[in-house]
């Protein structure tokens, strides 16, 4: 399994589809099947039988989003970017802005 240039938590720009220019937290990543979960984008109906925790119906929730189809956002660029990778004095391995070299780790 290749290493994810998105993480949870992250402030991302979707680059395709319908949502395209929003922006949004990632709430999951789903690593099997290289996608994202973006909070409140990509909302889908999904019908629900009712069951010992509530009732049924109608419910809406988040759908997933292809992992190439966003881009995470630089704080100081304020916009998408893509991300490298460098190695810090320390050893510590942390994601970087292409375009100002910014770290994007905390």
């Amino acid at each position: 399994m290749r290493e994810m240039h998105i993480k949870k938590g992250d402030m991302v720009q979707v680059t395709a589809g319908k949502e395209k220019g929003k922006t949004g937290k990632v709430l999951s990543v789903v690593k099997e099947r290289d996608r994202v979960v973006i909070e409140k984008l990509h909302v889908v109906k999904r019908h629900q039988r009712p069951d010992a925790r509530g009732k049924g119906g109608v419910v809406e929730k988040e759908g997933s989003v292809h992992i190439s189809n966003v881009m995470v956002l630089c704080n100081k660029c304020n916009t998408g970017v893509r991300v490298g990778f460098k190695v810090l004095e320390d050893k510590k391995k942390v994601r970087v802005c292409r375009k100002c070299n910014e770290i994007l780790d905390e």
